[in-house]
């Protein structure tokens, strides 16, 4: 499928089943050159034309019958972008000429009368490329369990980065220069997952506000790179400078042992719902690719208006298809999939048998590369965490809401007088989460490293907007904050927004940093797949604002004008994540049994209360019992790793557990501003005083 460079020209392949005629039209010199495909076999329609060379815009109009009722909306007035094209110039213009039907004095009317005004000029285009190459580097291919990825924004995390050449900053070569990737390194994550980077539309809504899609999930082009994230040098060269930068971006990152994983949108596209605009599949063959209700209107399981037709074979060679071009062309490491319950629904009902994700999870491609779904979508029982087939991973949502709940949302609490809720979840979370992971086909489950762990992500409170806002303050958004969701599970520790030391307030500061300490530790020491979201290393704040997806502006964009404390931060960050990477006690790859594992003398796992004894099974349920002591085995040729966490209000005095008898050293405070250069050492059954709201982590002490 697609254009591509062939001998004298060029062969052109495209899918428009209910099509009565098909042309790929190309733009030469300013004239469009029409040219009619032969067809359709199968509904597939072909040419070869000549005199096509690399950098020629083209696109597709396309005739057929005019039935909206029916989805049928074939309309030639529309030239509409190749959906396999490697390139895509120019930006569409919101107006009446992108809809396939009338408008009515300006604006959106019924959409059964069809429209003539031609789009050409206010639509996008594909270009042709020169025949793509295989990627011919290597790639990290870091292991599950050693992975530690960090969710960014090409444009966000580099535009005002010190340290870059200006017009470098907000781009894909910005992301791969040596002063992002030694930042990068510093931390010491191995895998960076992009927001989405395929071609996008901003909502036709948001252009009214003059606003547009920051986060990209409005796709255009399921092969194309956003040339907006190009520098200026390679979108004045062209779509192929553009795909040029996109691949040395990611050919440096994997030189510096970074991979790279996209998040991809494959569950809707931008041409919204019933009364959307016509510039790709909907003029090519509605019923196909979309899924429809009876009287021709979008079925919407996204949110987003529409929703891809994953019961039909062109949806799914599609999706593959894009897939496998991003790994064997551009190199690629993996995908995390928006919106994923979509992908696999035959209409409203959800299988992790459907033929797409056996096709993916079977790809001789596809199988090895790291294979992330966000496991929900807003359609009929859409929550699936934990269901996907292996060897797919899944954001745990369920792991976010608890951690935040036990150092957040549970402490606000009690700071107002009331009962917290019980943490009866929150062992579950710690060690892997069993309980949605440790089912399947596979005896034992997917592995705890299923569970993609994470605190934060890009949509939602920063981790120190969770430390200082009770509240949403989406108004910049222009919704009158009625979007984002109000389940943050905050605390502002008793002032709403940010402080300066100057502050009568200022003295809460202390505490709002040890609660983000509190997060990140937590994350970097659970059982899983542990997701930084970027900036919150370095105490990253969004203003408040819980849906930033149309702010492209200083509430995305990282400020690097640290503080002394955000650099103090930054250092724990790094601390933390290298503690991780040293001791595999922090990192099991299996699910605890309670028992010791071969070759052992204790329990892979164990858990006891604050007097060093072993937790009582009923006292998970006591919203009063919130301190506690995990510990896990390093087995006999690693350091066995003691957890001990306070979640209350006050000091608690703690007896350090047994474990083997050896002593413990105290290797990470929460408690501490920056880590410690020397460590205590603690003999087991001591008595320790732990502060309120801390955590703790000893590692058995080998002199």
């Amino acid at each position: 499928m697609g254009a591509y460079l062939v001998g004298d020209g060029v062969d052109v392949v495209v899918r428009a089943t209910r099509a009565t005629r098909v042309d790929v039209c190309f733009f030469v010199d300013g004239v469009e050159q029409n040219h009619t495909l032969q067809g359709p076999i199968l509904g597939v329609w072909h040419g070869h034309i000549p005199g096509i060379h690399a950098g020629t815009e083209y696109g597709l109009r396309v005739w057929g019958r005019w039935n909206p009722g029916q989805g049928q909306r074939h309309n030639p007035a529309k030239l509409l972008l190749d959906p396999y094209a490697r390139g895509v110039s120019g930006e569409i213009q919101h107006g009446p000429e992108i809809y396939d039907y009338e408008w009515e004095n300006g604006a959106p009317g019924q959409p059964y009368v069809a429209s003539t005004l031609d789009s050409a000029d206010h639509t996008a285009r594909g270009v042709v490329l020169d025949q793509p190459f295989s990627a011919f580097h290597s790639r990290p291919r870091t292991r599950w369990e050693e992975t530690v990825i960090y969710e960014a924004h090409v444009k966000g995390l580099t535009m005002t980065l010190p340290g870059l050449p200006e017009e470098l900053r907000g781009t894909y070569a910005g992301l791969a220069h040596p002063y992002t990737v030694s930042h990068l390194q510093r931390l010491g994550i191995t895998a960076i997952e992009l927001l989405p980077i395929h071609a996008n539309m901003p909502e036709p809504a948001l252009t009214a506000l003059n606003k547009t899609n920051y986060w990209g999930y409005s796709t255009l082009s399921f092969f194309a790179p956003e040339p907006t994230y190009a520098t200026a040098a390679s979108q004045a060269a062209g779509a192929g400078a553009v795909l040029d930068e996109f691949k040395g971006m990611v050919q440096l990152l994997h030189d510096a042992g970074i991979e790279v994983i996209l998040d991809v949108v494959y569950n809707h596209t931008c041409e919204g719902g019933h009364g959307g605009p016509t510039v790709s599949l909907r003029g090519l063959d509605t019923p196909t690719y979309y899924v429809l209700a009876d009287d021709g209107t979008m079925i919407d399981y996204t949110g987003c208006g529409n929703s891809l037709d994953f019961q039909h074979t062109p949806v799914v060679q599609l999706a593959l298809d894009s897939l496998r071009y991003w790994v064997t062309e551009v190199g690629v490491d993996g995908f995390r999939f928006d919106l994923a319950t979509t992908m696999g629904r035959r209409r409203e009902h959800f299988s992790p048998h459907h033929a797409f994700l056996v096709a993916l999870t079977t790809d001789p491609v596809l199988r090895d590369t790291k294979l992330i779904t966000e496991p929900w979508d807003l359609g009929p029982s859409g929550w699936r965490t934990g269901q996907f087939p292996a060897p797919m991973w899944d954001w745990n949502d369920r792991y976010r809401s608890t951690i935040r709940q036990f150092w957040l949302a549970d402490a606000n609490a009690l700071s107002r007088g009331i009962a917290p809720a019980p943490p009866s979840d929150l062992g579950n979370r710690l060690s892997g989460s069993a309980d949605l992971f440790g089912f399947g086909e596979i005896p034992g489950g997917r592995t705890p490293m299923a569970s993609v762990n994470y605190v934060t992500a890009h949509d939602g409170f920063s981790m120190r907007d969770l430390t200082q806002y009770d509240m949403k303050h989406n108004l910049a958004n222009g919704e009158d904050n009625r979007d984002g969701t109000n389940d943050n599970r905050s605390w502002n520790h008793g002032f709403e927004g940010d402080l300066t030391l100057q502050e009568p307030n200022a003295v809460i500061l202390p505490l709002r940093r040890r609660s983000i300490r509190n997060l990140l530790g937590t994350l970097l020491v659970s059982t899983g797949t542990p997701m930084i979201l970027g900036g919150d290393e370095i105490g990253r704040t969004q203003q408040g604002n819980n849906n930033a997806y149309c702010q492209d502006n200083e509430i995305s964009w990282f400020d690097w004008d640290l503080e002394p404390w955000q650099e103090d931060l930054f250092s724990t960050a790094c601390y933390l994540v290298g503690l991780r990477r040293e001791n595999p006690a922090l990192r099991p790859t299996r699910f605890a049994s309670g028992r010791p594992l071969p070759g052992d003398t204790l329990p892979d796992l164990s858990w006891f209360d604050a007097s060093g004894h072993p937790k009582p099974a009923h006292t998970w349920h006591d919203p009063h019992q919130r301190t506690l002591q995990m510990l896990r085995s390093g087995n006999s040729d690693g350091r066995d790793a003691l957890v001990v966490l306070n979640g209350s209000l006050g000091s608690a005095t703690v007896t350090i557990a047994e474990g083997r008898g050896v002593d413990w050293e105290l290797v990470w405070d929460s408690e501490w501003e920056v880590p410690a250069d020397e460590f205590k050492v603690h003999a087991p059954g001591t008595e320790i005083r732990m502060d309120s709201l801390a955590i703790r982590v000893y590692l058995t002490h080998h002199p």
